[in-house]
């Protein structure tokens, strides 16, 4: 039972992550308390834990439910839907001769010399894509007649394939709708209560491949998060949870359900968004502008970038598909999202990540997972196959009795049998060699995910902060930055519900964009500007129709530009336009924000193209044509209370306290060392105390190693700094 942590006003938070392996739950008190619940998924019925996890937190923090007025979610059913291929029977109505661009595709292959790679076979079956004669000129905006007749023969059709969802692309789409409007009508008319997606509406940017993947992606999972979404407000209301519910999207912002079940385009990466948008806050509090995350969860983990206060945000992403490393040039495995998302490069090490010898006796670790069930051989749950988890647990760096918080009884003595007849036997090594290899393997697959966000991108890690969380993160963390040369490691708060605290941080958001080509040398600044004013409209009255007055609202600009002929665009900020929280959007000079372009704003904006550019590349060109290719526009809906508490106080399991001293592995130069074992409460900030330690918590644990300090700081992080001589 947790502490009581009731307040006299009501205003309680709840951020509820759903992962592969756990449910992680956050409740949050007006005065900045949190207390964490975490909870084994239930798949493929996800909302059965969330449910239970819910009740059981408000329950054993004496809170009522009629005191929670925010609920969060970080989803995962839109990607485990395209991931097992579980989505809706959708068909596709597109332009005469563009029924196999989700097969074309790009023509790229993930796998150059793999002759045995093919590509993913389309959401979308041939025989389910129709074509109807409809054109948009890309000159002029003119739609050429819709033939309503064949439109009605393809949705025929398509129900009679009993597809539950219907894709509309048009050819030029994105500068006319107005046929992809009235096919909507047709749809409507003929079969009620069919979803459909059009492209002019999901994604309104050049492009053909791009916006009709998107769109059939949009499609495919629609159904299923409506449905998901429907049956979780009635479980919350079934309990009493009165609030509305809020859904983090793959950018780092929430959004309303509903407009979550009309884009769930938005909400693929939400909880891995979530993790990073809660670095970025405390990132910002702590002063620290340059950090790197590393979010460690069951399944996987996923590395990210923030840089000069910004979180790095990529215009498009690859889902379900193999896992990404985050480069730029292995592309084509998955299914093309165009939608704004956090720049996450993801592995397949996570703890749940099973090892194994491969047929030329070399030894693997993942991509493939024991998942929540069985889980690790640890867990005594049925599993077999050694994890990164056992491998830890038998090394003594994870407690090898008990986890979270003593709700997940531990097996040490399976976990060595795993290693033991799995790997160390087969290789004829002892079991604390191949479990240190198990994790020495893992370690080099997070650090290809961080130098994938970091080098690979022209940026030296060992100018950034490590922020590492998840239920793993905290463990591997100093080896990843021995490795990469860091200085500082920072465990926050809670480091096992991260993402899930993480959602609370977030602010609501809505990403707007709009094709557009303009020279930087020579732009109509007429019809430039008219983009840029249409956008901001559109911008500013989504917030007011959700009550956000405008002292509560943020509204910024940026262009996608490019070296002309070049194929891909850099997002570059235009400095000055859109609107800060309580001003409107009124003013029109250069010192505060307006609505439109001038000269100035535009050399401002290609000289900041130039340094971008470099930056990422390693080159620019000022001798080459700068041109504009799309407008985009970010409006953010402020709180009227801070997200972000001046103080976070975590409420901790009655009667919970960290296991005793134990003999712990460090690796071959080390070997075996007696290692005391403490909480975070043992530390303090004013002194440091040195590796070799473990600092165990009732949700994650930080390994300290010999060579580094571990230290409290004023919002009650852990700051793990390398040792310097004398320490």
């Amino acid at each position: 039972m947790r502490q009581v942590m009731s307040e006299p006003t009501a205003r309680y938070r709840i951020g509820v992550d759903v992962g592969g392996t756990f449910t992680d739950i956050v409740l949050m008190s007006p005065g900045g308390r949190a207390a964490p619940k975490k909870v084994l998924s239930s798949p493929p019925h996800f909302n059965a834990a969330i449910r239970q996890g819910v009740a059981e937190a408000l329950a054993e923090n004496g809170v009522a439910v009629s005191a929670v007025r925010s609920f969060t979610h970080g989803a995962t059913v839109a990607t485990n839907a395209i991931i097992t291929r579980t989505g809706a029977a959708t068909g596709l109505i597109t332009t005469e001769g563009f029924r196999d661009v989700l097969e074309i595709r790009r023509m790229r292959m993930h796998k150059l010399y793999d002759i045995h790679w093919e590509k993913p076979p389309p959401l979308v079956a041939r025989h389910l894509r129709r074509e109807v004669p409809s054109r948009v000129d890309p000159r002029t905006g003119e739609d050429s007649p819709l033939d309503e007749s064949a439109v009605r023969a393809a949705i025929e059709r398509l129900l009679g394939e009993n597809v539950d969802s219907i894709a509309v692309c048009y050819l030029h789409a994105w500068l006319n709708g107005a046929n992809e409007r009235r096919t909507r009508d047709l749809i409507a008319e003929m079969a009620p209560g069919t979803f459909v997606s059009i492209s002019s509406e999901v994604l309104p940017e050049i492009k053909e491949y791009e916006r009709t993947s998107t769109t059939v992606i949009n499609a495919y999972v629609q159904p299923v998060v409506t449905r998901y979404a429907r049956a979780m407000e009635e479980d919350l209301k079934a309990i009493g949870v009165p609030a509305p519910v809020m859904v983090m999207q793959s950018s780092g912002g929430m959004m309303p359900i509903d407009s979550a079940c009309e884009f769930p385009i938005h909400i693929i990466e939400s909880g891995p968004a979530a993790g990073v948008t809660g670095v970025h806050h405390l990132a910002r509090r702590m002063g620290v502008r340059d950090a790197m995350t590393l979010d460690m969860g069951g399944t996987t983990a996923k590395a990210a970038l923030i840089e000069d206060g910004e979180i790095s945000r990529s215009p498009e992403y690859e889902v379900g598909g193999e896992v990404s490393i985050g480069h730029r040039l292995m592309k084509g495995s998955g299914y093309l999202l165009r939608v704004p998302s956090i720049d996450l490069a993801e592995v397949g090490a996570g703890g749940g990540s099973i090892a194994w010898i491969d047929p030329a006796g070399a030894l693997k670790v993942g991509p493939e997972s024991a998942g929540a069930l069985p889980g690790p051989a640890c867990y005594d749950a049925g599993g077999v196959e050694p994890t990164i988890t056992d491998a830890n647990v038998h090394l003594g760096l994870t407690n090898c009795e008990a986890l979270a918080g003593g709700a997940l009884r531990i097996r040490a003595d399976l976990a060595e049998r795993a290693i033991r007849e799995r790997i160390a036997e087969p290789l004829g090594i002892d079991a604390a060699r191949a479990a240190w290899g198990i994790r020495t393997i893992a370690n080099s697959a997070l650090i290809r995910a961080l130098r994938a966000v970091s080098t690979e991108r022209g940026r030296d890690p060992r100018r950034f902060t490590l922020f590492a969380f998840g239920g793993m993160g905290p463990v591997q963390a100093l080896d990843v930055a021995d490795e990469l040369g860091m200085e500082t490691v920072v465990i926050p708060p809670l480091p096992g519900l991260f993402s899930s605290l993480g959602l609370l941080f977030a602010e609501v958001e809505h990403h707007l964009v709009r094709t557009h080509y303009a020279s930087a040398a020579a732009p109509d600044f007429d019809r430039l500007n008219s983009v840029i004013g249409g956008l901001l409209d559109e911008a500013e009255g989504t917030l007011e129709r959700e009550g956000y007055d405008r002292s509560r609202r943020e509204v910024t600009v940026a262009a996608d530009t490019r070296y002309e002929g070049q194929d891909y665009a850099l997002a570059i900020p235009l400095a000055g336009l859109g609107s800060a929280s309580g001003t409107g959007t009124g003013t029109d000079t250069d010192t505060g924000r307006g609505r439109s372009l001038d000269a100035s704003r535009i050399a401002r904006l290609v000289e900041d193209f130039h340094r971008e550019h470099e930056k990422t590349y390693g080159y620019r060109s000022d001798e080459e044509n700068v041109q504009l290719t799309a407008v985009r526009v970010v409006a953010r809906g402020l709180s009227d209370l801070p997200r972000v508490p001046d103080r976070l106080e975590v409420a901790t399991i009655e009667g919970w306290k960290p296991s005793g001293a134990r003999e712990c592995f460090f690796g071959p130069e080390h070997g075996w060392v007696r290692t005391e074992v403490m909480d975070r409460g043992d530390l303090t900030t004013a002194r440091k105390v040195p590796g070799p330690a473990i600092i165990e918590e009732d949700n994650s644990l930080t390994v300290v190693l010999p060579g580094w300090t571990a230290r409290l700081d004023d919002w009650s992080n852990i700051v793990l700094e390398r040792a310097r001589e004398g320490e």
